[in-house]
């Protein structure tokens, strides 16, 4: 039987749970597209797994793809939960805002620094459900609100009217106020990078098209982001990236109403594959980016080896520079990823 803790351990947990200071950040390095590292970490006493992903950045969805077996709201004390904790970058400009519609991933590219090594903060996100996706365009921020009131349009009045919700004209600022205490325009209309005040819903289709972060992590990127900040809208269900020479493969589920673009799957990862090498050669255990794209856990698979020109061509005559034979080491490099 789960033992559920007295107020005073329900005071040690939230002292002992960590606490996010904001997005996770990386570093970018080249032209490298992978980054982070996979973590391990165990379910506290009266932790949910939502709790979890909460508190190490994540939404229900990405956490929910890596842990099938685990019970979300019940979890086992101390059972081991894996975080979805490294990510191929989505295929565009490394500037500004990012949004992944189907990853439910937000990635922040602060300007440049002169002297710093270039950055990408990552959030997760809450998106529009079925019947109320977001548009996938190029945009801007045009306003920053605190404190925001919110506006129902008529559509959703009625929509909440027939379920005996009848909401007011102008939503305050507040607890009940579903944008949170920041918001973020865009060039669209109505379209708002905002908050929420049901945070469970962060890595859910939830929302009538806007995105919804954690209150945490809408005020860290309120606070970063200037007016006119490019925003990026993109629909790649299936991300490939090169770290150190090896491609991975990362696949989430694509939107339902994207069935028939994306029903062929290995075809747009072949086309991924091919922008991301040029015209390069490449390696490609297509067994391992099958199985990546059927089991879409969320995170990046080794499925081959990216071989640049000059490499490919040493490799196709048996030598390095030195006379030394090479196609053995690429091949038992191939190997060695794609078994870990």
């Amino acid at each position: 039987m789960r033992h559920y803790p007295s107020v005073y351990g329900c005071l040690m947990l939230i002292l002992l749970m960590p606490v996010r200071a904001g997005a996770a950040t990386y570093t970018l390095h080249g032209n490298d597209s992978v980054i982070g590292l996979l973590r391990t970490v165990t379910i506290e006493i009266g932790q949910t797994l939502l709790d979890v992903a909460r508190a190490y950045g994540f939404g229900y969805s990405d956490i929910k793809l890596l842990n099938p077996d685990v019970d979300t709201w019940l979890p086992e004390d101390g059972q081991l939960v894996e975080l979805p904790s490294q990510f191929i970058l989505p295929m565009a400009p490394r500037q500004g805002i990012v949004l992944n519609i189907p990853e439910m991933r937000l990635y922040y590219y602060p300007p440049a620094v002169k002297g710093e090594p270039k950055r990408v903060l990552t959030y997760p996100l809450g998106v529009g459900r079925e019947g109320w996706s977001t548009p996938y365009v190029h945009t801007n921020v045009v306003e920053k609100k605190v404190n925001p009131k919110w506006y129902p349009p008529e559509s959703i009045r009625i929509e909440h009217a027939a379920t005996g919700d009848i909401l007011p004209k102008v939503v305050e600022a507040g607890p009940d106020n579903p944008l949170g205490d920041y918001a973020l325009r865009l060039a669209l209309g109505d379209y708002l990078i905002h908050g929420t005040n049901k945070p469970y819903g962060v890595g859910m289709r939830v929302s009538h098209g806007c995105i919804r972060l954690y209150p945490e992590d809408i005020e860290n990127l309120f606070h970063l982001v200037d007016l006119k900040t490019s925003v990026q809208i993109v629909n790649q269900p299936y991300k490939v990236g090169v770290q150190d020479g090896v491609i991975y493969l990362e696949a989430h589920p694509f939107l339902s109403e994207d069935s028939e673009e994306f029903e062929n799957n290995l075809t747009s990862v072949v086309k991924l594959i091919i922008a991301i090498t040029g015209q390069n050669n490449y390696e490609i255990d297509w067994i391992a980016a099958y199985n990546a794209i059927n089991l879409h856990r969320g995170i990046p698979v080794a499925i081959g080896i990216y071989l640049p020109a000059q490499i490919h061509a040493s490799a196709a005559e048996g030598v390095d520079g030195t006379g030394a034979t090479t196609t053995a080491g690429i091949g038992l490099r191939l190997e060695t990823e794609l078994s870990e």
